[in-house]
């Protein structure tokens, strides 16, 4: 999509703090943390949530968790916790019609959220 933040980020036309990328996926620093550690996974592909999902990209979203889990090894925040989540539509706080998994971590995050 032409006028899509995210997927400008994931073809390279918009800058971002890339942290990690493959052939499927694109990580990077979110621009208004909520924790010490909080990146964005988002899918090459254009998927507006998870919803909009189909069977066919259960592979995508493995492709996704497994970024996630390998950056908060790298990043150091493994092995006191973390927390991985997919914000769906404007009351699930989906801020960017793209589908992306948040990392937060680095400190104690409260229960429940939001």
């Amino acid at each position: 999509m032409s006028d899509c933040i995210f997927c400008k980020i994931a073809s390279g036309e918009t800058p971002a703090n890339i942290l990690y990328e493959d052939d499927a996926v694109v990580a990077f620093a979110d621009i208004n943390p909520q924790s010490p550690e909080h990146i964005l996974v988002i899918p090459r592909k254009h998927v507006e949530n998870v919803a909009a999902l189909s069977p066919d990209d259960a592979e995508l979203v493995g492709r996704m968790v497994a970024a996630a889990n390998k950056l908060a090894e790298d990043r150091g925040v493994a092995a006191d916790g973390y927390r991985l989540v997919f914000n769906v539509g404007r009351h699930g706080g989906q801020a960017v019609d793209h589908l992306h998994l948040h990392l937060l971590g680095g400190r104690q995050l409260g229960w429940p959220p939001g």
